[in-house]
């Protein structure tokens, strides 16, 4: 398999050859391939690769005159993209690339779409086709931040033998055609903190052996570090590159053996950004806020009274309006945060560097993380506990791994590591070429890729008991502290993804099959274990002759007035949440008004306060409004672990109409915006970035969405093939309807 991590690698390699020679088109974005220059499409970048072929075709095309076709001449390595550099930076926040692909014998590998989105770490998207297809329209999306955005480059990829052709793309940004969206422009800061490089090629930082006071003197100086950060104004302007202000300290910080010297030290250190002007349109956080700053620390760390009223006076005059390191998303308010440089150079970060990571993290999370109250563990006391894990950190994977434990105290089903990770080449890039789900607490096959069940030794419904030689209950005792998630449902469904993975060419597998124990050597596959991206089908359909079924996953814009005219007089309708809807497609009040008879409030939110970091306030309640005709009928959602995100907050939305039940399962617990964190070593995760809530303040974080009617997929019904929520929604609707 050409797994994400291959495929990162590929477009990276790549793009770095050759990005210089990336031309941008005078005469406009030519995304159809209609404008040729000496037998190239204008402005598309094609760097041809060993055992490829890159060409026009006036032949097979969907549009117009010419398509663009790749195909393999040998054996494949990396692969073959071209690429087109958007010509600017736009001000939005979701970018859309659309375009038709067709595929003649796509194998060991996979045709696609992609975009990137180079910012100090490289952000990419796209979709996986395989096998030969006739000509079929996909898309994909990617999240932007135009702060930090340097490029974006869309383009095709083909990485296997085969042929793709390419044809008709289109570009939107948040709906907007491209040519239609405002360039994105960045407030001025100071490029003071830019231009200080000094550690770059590494912090030169050396630890002694850690004891218990110089591990809590890292914890207070973790804690002061990010105070700074977020209030002090001279930080705020950008006149300082704070990692490096922190490597400056340190080299001396970390010989101090009492405490009158390391908070004289600690003073000198703050006095060196200078005076802080007295402000006096800074205030404390009103009465009613839900959160506020938690600055309990300060007067309980054994530090002198000088210190101490320091910290207090420039919280008294803290930076207030635009701030280099933070900043809040217009129209969402979760936090962005900006100039974050990502060291991804750095196979393995030195120990200042991982130091700089945990109190980066941990201090985001502090300041920013509206559900910091909702951890298992206290956050305050994970500073001082998790020091001695990255300061000793042996190697890149151990580095990695200790980090996404850190994650995974956020308890936020949005706190992943993303892309690039040694941790992936741990876990292996081949797999047992089936689908398995916990299932009544039981590891069972659920489905196939790649292989149809008569080839496979795997059955669907078989229960898989040891995994070479291991239980299945050990394995997952082993793994779960390293899958950050809001609740179990979602730590089981991510683990059961990877539980088949391996370096090997063979795992020993024992199961049950038809009451039998087996046990198989099962051989391994290295090849395309994604599903392949949807495609362009109608969502939505007619079932048991007058109930109407909607799959949000794939549903257009230009659905939902059709879907309004053909289920408006049917018995009830059905709404598949199992998935993640396209966000750009207006569900939640294009669909969602269809369902309520008047204005009818779901969810109110806690916004966080770049001006008091640590505020948080509840805002008003968001409504859905009342359209002219509402339906009548019954409204089912389906919903489980799967439904995840903006997909949770569509079902919260629609649970507030006139006549709707939800079935299913609890959701993934992560409603809301999520806000990107980069650390060290070219590591990317995030949190859950806004506070969402039901007009009464009930909670959704970790809970998620709580179904009216639980049901879950039972082995019996697995094994017949059967979908039981689905079955028990139409169940729901007949019964209404008698």
């Amino acid at each position: 398999m050409k797994s994400k991590f291959l495929l990162l690698f590929s477009i990276s390699l790549l793009f770095t050859v050759s990005c210089h020679q990336i031309k941008k088109n005078d005469s406009g974005l030519n995304l159809d391939f209609e404008v040729v220059e000496n037998g190239i499409p204008n402005g598309w970048n094609i760097i041809q690769q060993p055992r490829y072929s890159v060409t026009l075709d006036s032949v097979c095309v969907k549009k117009g005159k010419y398509s663009i076709l790749i195909q393999s001449t040998g054996d494949s390595v990396i692969g073959q993209p071209i690429m087109f550099l958007l010509p600017g930076n736009y001000d939005g926040e979701l970018i859309k690339l659309t375009g038709y692909i067709k595929t003649e014998n796509i194998t060991e590998g996979y045709a696609g779409l992609l975009i990137m989105q180079i910012t100090p770490l490289r952000k990419v998207d796209s979709i996986a086709v395989t096998g030969t297809t006739d000509w079929k329209k996909y898309e994909i999306n990617l999240c932007i931040d135009p702060a930090s955005t340097q490029k974006i480059v869309i383009g095709g990829l083909l990485i296997g033998k085969g042929k793709m052709w390419i044809d008709d793309l289109r570009v939107t940004i948040d709906r907007k055609d491209i040519g239609k969206v405002k360039p994105y422009k960045s407030i001025p800061f100071s490029d003071k903190a830019k231009k200080d490089i000094e550690f770059d090629k590494g912090s030169g930082i050396v630890f002694s052996e850690l004891n218990e006071k110089n591990i809590y003197d890292l914890e207070l100086l973790g804690r002061i570090w990010g105070f700074l950060k977020y209030y002090h104004p001279a930080i705020a302007k950008g006149n300082y590159n704070w990692d490096y202000e922190l490597f400056r300290l340190l080299q001396d910080y970390l010989k101090v053996n009492n405490l009158h010297r390391r908070d004289k030290m600690l003073i000198k250190w703050i006095n060196k950004f200078g005076r802080i002007p007295k402000d006096k349109t800074c205030r404390e956080s009103p009465d009613d806020s839900f959160i506020k700053p938690d600055l309990s620390w300060i007067d309980q760390s054994d530090i002198s009274k000088n210190l101490k009223n320091l910290l207090h006076e420039i919280y008294l005059n803290r930076s207030l309006g635009a701030h280099y390191y933070i900043d809040m998303a217009t129209g969402t308010g979760n936090p962005k945060f900006t100039n974050e440089r990502a060291y991804s150079n750095m196979y393995f970060p030195d120990t200042g560097f991982r130091l700089l990571a945990l109190y980066r993290y941990w201090n985001m999370i502090h300041y920013f993380f509206p559900y910091r109250y909702l951890t298992d563990s206290d956050w305050n006391s994970l500073l001082n506990e998790y020091i001695p894990y990255f300061v000793e950190a042996k190697n890149g994977i151990e580095y990695e791994l200790i980090t996404t434990r850190l994650i995974s105290e956020s308890c936020d089903s949005h706190g992943f590591l993303q892309d690039f990770l040694q941790i992936e080449s741990l876990k292996g890039t081949g797999q047992v070429p089936v689908y398995v789900q916990f299932i009544e607490n039981q590891l069972l096959v659920t489905e196939y890729f790649g292989a149809k069940s008569e080839n496979s030794v795997l059955k669907r419904g078989d229960i898989i008991t040891h995994i070479d030689g291991k239980t299945v209950e050990a394995i997952v005792d082993s793994m779960i502290k390293y899958y950050p998630a809001s609740n179990e449902a979602v730590k089981m469904k991510n683990i059961a993804k990877d539980i088949l993975r391996s370096k090997k060419h063979y795992i020993l597998i024992k199961y049950i099959s038809s009451g039998k124990i087996e046990r198989k050597e099962i051989y391994v596959r290295v090849g395309n274990y994604r599903k392949n991206g949807k495609e362009f089908t109608k969502c939505y359909k007619l079932i048991d002759n007058n109930i109407g079924y909607i799959d949000l996953e794939t549903i257009k814009n230009e659905d939902i007035p059709v879907i309004k005219e053909e289920f408006k007089n049917t018995k009830g309708i059905i709404i598949d949440i199992r998935n993640y809807p396209p966000r750009e497609v207006n569900i939640l009040y294009g669909l969602g008004s269809f369902f309520v008879s008047k204005n009818t409030p779901f969810a109110k939110f806690l916004i966080g306060n770049s001006n008091n970091p640590g505020e948080f306030t509840l805002t008003a309640v968001a409504s859905i409004p009342k359209s002219k005709e509402s339906f009548q009928g019954k409204l089912v959602i389906i919903v489980n672990e799967e439904t995840f995100s903006n997909a949770e907050y569509i079902a919260m939305a629609f649970h507030a109409g006139d006549n709707v039940t939800i079935v299913g399962s609890t959701t993934a617990g992560a409603i809301g915006r999520n806000s990107e964190i980069i650390l060290p070593g070219g590591l990317k995760t995030s949190i859950t970035g806004i506070g969402t809530y039901y007009p009464d303040g009930r909670e959704t974080q970790r809970i998620g969405i709580v179904p009216d009617i639980e049901v879950k997929p039972t082995i019996k019904g697995i094994r017949e093939g059967r979908d039981e929520l689905l079955e028990k929604a139409v169940e729901i609707i007949k019964q209404e309807s008698k």
